[in-house]
């Protein structure tokens, strides 16, 4: 096999990528962070802290659900308002009085 085959550098490519992944294996047996695609570092988050981190933002999302719910009914409450004529606006405030 000569130096400059394409045999060669697949070979060089295969053997990198092997120990990239033998690597990979061994940290993630270990519990050490795994390197994603772009060199940065992922971590495994089953434990406890995860699912309590799961719940207080599964708590805030239905919160703020609720706070959207609200602001769309206001609105469309300003959007009924700023349309309407304002003869009946006023007819209504009236009745409210």
């Amino acid at each position: 096999m000569s130096w400059g085959s394409p045999a060669f550098v697949l070979a060089i490519i295969a053997m990198s990528y092997g120990a990239w992944l033998i690597t990979s294996w061994i940290r993630a047996k270990h519990g050490y962070p795994i390197e994603n695609e772009w060199g940065g570092m992922t971590e495994k988050n089953d434990g406890p802290d995860a699912r309590r981190q799961i719940e207080i933002l599964s708590n805030e999302n239905a919160g703020l659900k609720g706070q959207v719910s609200r602001l769309e009914e206001r609105i469309a409450v300003l959007e009924r308002i700023a349309t309407d004529p304002a003869e009946r606006t006023a007819r209504e405030i009236e009745k409210l009085r």
